[in-house]
């Protein structure tokens, strides 16, 4: 008993609850756990965005040829692909009219074009910025995009943005939330 008696225990106090001094008004705030004060309610209205790196602003040509050789790094082949802003964007089935109660999950513009063929070999990310360049003056009014397939699993890695037509504009980023 003396030897308890001796040690520096601290006193238990009642749970009161987490955060037990928080006030009314700081219980009912809604955040995301970050600097931020509350969350926002994302934009539809011209905010049409299409792969993972979309929602970032517009990549410079020095950021792009990083994702490049990332890709190459990696033994993907690079591959650029267009589509015309009116079929870029999944939202029905397209033109041709299919219905998808007959053919569930089947989108006529799924897929976009290939710009000439996969740049097989490829490990200089300057070719592929030239072949951007090239693409996005013969197609003016497409988007472009950038994809790195892997040849052994048989399946797309990596797909980003690098071009937006004329009027296709991405959003400020303090511009796409209210």
């Amino acid at each position: 008993m003396a030897a308890i008696a001796s040690m520096n225990i601290a006193p238990v106090r009642a749970f009161n609850g987490l955060k037990g001094e928080q006030s009314a008004k700081a219980a009912f705030k809604v955040t995301n756990g970050f600097k931020t004060s509350a969350m926002m309610v994302w934009t539809p209205v011209d905010n049409k965005f299409f792969e993972t790196m979309s929602y970032l602003p517009p990549l410079t040509n020095e950021e792009i040829a990083r994702q490049v050789t990332y890709i190459t790094s990696n033994g993907w082949t690079p591959c650029l692909e267009f589509s015309e802003s009116d079929m870029a964007y999944t939202i029905n089935h397209g033109p041709d009219g299919i219905v998808s109660s007959a053919s569930c999950g089947y989108y006529s513009n799924r897929y976009w074009t290939m710009w000439k063929l996969p740049m097989f070999g490829c490990t200089d990310s300057s070719q592929v910025l030239a072949e951007v360049a090239k693409c996005s003056m013969a197609f003016p009014n497409a988007y472009v995009r950038i994809a790195g397939f892997d040849n052994v699993k048989q399946v797309q890695c990596a797909s980003f943005l690098v071009y937006r037509p004329i009027g296709g504009a991405a959003k400020a980023v303090n511009a796409r939330s209210v």
